[in-house]
């Protein structure tokens, strides 16, 4: 009994004709498609970025998956057939590889399903893939070298080995041939955008062949034209749940409506008309750069515009500038990068694919479209300062606006100290809860990369009309925090340490007399201080702009007995008004009165706060509730005739405001004609008040 048992512990496992399972159809597939998912991959992450690579991507994801069934039935089968044997090296490299196989197609898996369905990969998953693919490699080699060159003693076994070998390298390298011609076909077979970067035929080469977007300062790497649909398609990035958040702060923001703003495109009609359509590039390279960039800031271009060109200042502009200088009128060099596979090109599948291969492939779209640049105030300073020069106004140079040297200058920077600073970006593009995929930052000194916050790209400022003017996605809401950042009510955590609360314009009124008597003269001062801007206030076109302090008076019963700097029914300026704006000229000493800035050449009048400045103004009235007499003349004779003067009350009641208007009611009737109506709203940034007792 004993022996019989001992006999069956010890039955030998079947033996496996080694020379049938090299020869299997089933080992070749299994072998070619690891070679191919190998070679692919290796190729994806060691290679440039090519239209070829990525239809490698799309393979290596497509083969990937359906490799299961035939690759897992192959382990299957082969798990049947060895696990029986003894336990050597060569077993121990097998069940190695398998772990590491599974481990590959389990992440593979999500990665496919992260890239397909959600918004980004996962980076650890991606490390996951990529070392576990890494150390497959040696495994399986292993194996299978110590397999290929096991000894086999009998003749007749080694002439078997030897034709089973030949026939899976057959096996393999015809299989592996054609996937990759698959891979080179479909690349073959791919018909990109045709982009046509030539200028116009007709193209004005008024300001030299060697400035072609001059007199502004853009340039591109080229120094050549872009085809205008390279730059635009801003609405892609926002789709199937990628920067769906960022389109959406965007879509109403300055920045979106910079070109179609219809006062901007008066001014550039009103400029076309006066100096040329060249000229127009002088304004272009901030507000329209798509139309100026792709060459139809041109003579004989209707409307001076391009394909794309409403979307203003696009994602794609923006996030393209690879170097900026802070003399500004639009001093920056913009890319034209290489496009995803499908990425310009129009269809569901397309915009699928692209999609696709973003999410699954990211290097190039993070590297072409994220740079340390884009955190710095130069960055912004490109556009936010202007001058013009004798080539604009054939005078000279004239500084206008100059956000960036306002800001250097001011109270809010302190160099080389970002703790201390506050930048451009932290108060106009502060931290957004988000699930974006640009969500989070571990370069940026106050953040991490997991944060779960992104910078919103609303860019809040001052303009609190054209949203709604122009029907924006998210107008209403845009413009009422945009009215809520005027007063200062939004606040800003991340800064919170380094800021200032309260106004933004602060207001203080006040006065040496406690009580005044009727008939006695009141003395008020009015104090405005820029309590929160880094840069000066106003800033932007300021023979646009314009902001001013309103006194009103009344007396107890809500009469108003005094009242000054309140613009008329038809909104024009009062003349006693405290008024913060410029008064341009041009050479013969007239207004520049229709942002006709090319004829400027200096400005007789200026109002404006420097950063954490005060401005005072001194305001006196007689205390109504006097009784005088009045004169009457009657047969030659003076007859005093008492009265009795409204408001002699107890105390008198004066608030004082300062308000803001983003364009000059007369400015906008010059511009669009008296008859227009078009006024644009007024927000009233910080008030103050104070109560004076009348003593009888």
């Amino acid at each position: 009994m004993s022996s019989n048992t001992d006999a069956l512990n010890h039955v030998p496992a079947p033996r496996i004709d080694a020379a049938r399972e090299w020869r299997h159809t089933l080992t070749g597939v299994t072998l070619a498609l690891l070679l191919f998912e190998t070679v692919t991959g290796l190729a994806i992450y060691l290679l440039p970025f090519s239209v070829f690579n990525q239809f490698g991507v799309l393979w290596h994801t497509v083969l990937g998956v359906l490799m299961i069934v035939p690759v897992g039935w192959y382990l299957v089968r082969h798990l049947l057939a060895r696990f029986r044997g003894k336990f050597n090296h060569y077993q121990f490299l097998g069940y190695f590889s398998l772990v590491l196989l599974i481990a590959i197609f389990v992440s593979g898996f999500v990665l496919t399903w992260q890239a397909a369905l959600g918004t980004r990969i996962s980076y650890a998953w991606d490390y996951v893939h990529l070392v576990t693919g890494l150390l497959f490699i040696f495994a399986i080699l292993a194996h299978l070298i110590t397999l290929w060159f096991r000894r086999v003693n009998a003749v007749a076994a080694v002439a078997a080995m030897n034709h089973a070998k030949r026939s899976v390298l057959t096996q393999v390298g015809g299989i592996t041939a054609v996937l990759i011609l698959l891979q080179v076909g479909t690349t073959v077979m791919y018909r990109p955008l045709a982009v046509n970067n030539d200028f116009p035929d007709d193209y004005s080469w008024k300001y030299g062949k060697d400035r072609p977007f001059a007199p502004s300062l853009v340039r591109t790497v080229s120094d050549w034209a872009y085809d205008s649909r390279t730059m635009s398609g801003s609405r892609g990035c926002g789709s199937t749940g990628c920067h769906s958040d960022i389109l959406r702060e965007w879509e109403p923001s300055a920045h979106r409506y910079a070109s179609s703003d219809v006062a901007f495109q008066a001014v550039q009609k009103l400029m076309l008309d006066d100096v040329g359509a060249e000229a127009t590039r002088y304004c272009a390279g901030c507000h329209d750069p798509i139309a100026l960039l792709s060459g139809n800031k041109n003579v004989n271009v209707e409307g001076l515009t391009s394909v794309g060109a409403d979307e203003g200042v696009s994602c794609v502009v923006c996030h393209t500038i690879t170097q900026t200088d802070v003399r500004g009128n639009a001093d920056y060099t913009v890319s034209q990068v290489e496009r995803y596979v499908g990425e310009t090109g129009s269809g569901e599948l397309n915009k699928w694919m692209s999609d696709f291969l973003i999410r699954a492939y990211p290097q190039q779209h993070k590297e072409s479209f994220a740079r340390p640049l884009y955190k710095t105030a130069e960055y912004c300073g490109a556009c936010h300062k202007q001058f013009i020069d004798e080539e604009v106004n054939q005078i000279g140079w004239v500084q206008l606006q100059n956000q960036y040297d306002n800001w250097r200058k001011s109270r809010w920077y302190h160099e080389g100290d970002d703790t201390k600073t506050v930048s451009c970006r932290e108060c106009h593009m502060p931290l957004a809860d988000s699930a974006d995929p640009a969500s989070g930052d571990e370069s940026d000194y106050n953040r991490e990369g997991d944060d779960g916050k992104h910078r919103s790209h609303r860019f809040l400022a001052a303009n609190q009309v054209m949203p709604i003017l122009m029907d924006l996605p998210g107008a209403r809401e845009h413009v009422a925090l945009t009215e809520q950042w005027l007063r200062g009510e939004i606040e800003i955590p991340e800064i919170a340490d380094k800021w200032t609360g309260g106004p933004v314009i602060r207001l203080d009124l006040s006065s040496e007399q406690e009580s005044v008597r009727p008939g006695e003269q009141v003395a008020l001062r009015v104090v405005v201080t820029n309590n929160k801007t880094g840069h000066g206030f106003p800033t932007g076109p300021l023979d646009i702009i314009r902001s001013w302090v309103e006194l009103r008076v009344e007396d107890e019963n809500g009469k108003v007995v005094h009242e000054s700097g309140k613009p008329d029914e038809e909104g024009m300026m009062a003349d006693d008004a405290m008024v913060f704006k410029a008064e341009g000229i041009d050479r013969y000493g007239n207004d520049i009165d229709r942002h006709n800035l090319w004829e400027m050449v200096g400005a007789r009048f200026k109002r404006a706060l420097f950063p954490g400045m005060s401005d005072t103004e001194t305001y006196s009235f007689a205390c109504p509730g006097m009784v005088s007499p009045a004169v009457e003349e009657v047969d030659s004779e003076l007859t005093e005739m008492p009265f009795d003067a409204p408001g002699q009350t107890g105390e008198l009641r004066i608030t004082a405001r300062i308000m803001y208007q983003k364009a000059d009611a007369a400015f906008l009737d010059r511009l669009f004609g008296a008859n227009s109506g078009i006024r644009t709203p007024i927000t009233e940034l910080s008030s103050d008040s104070m109560v004076l007792k009348v003593e009888r």
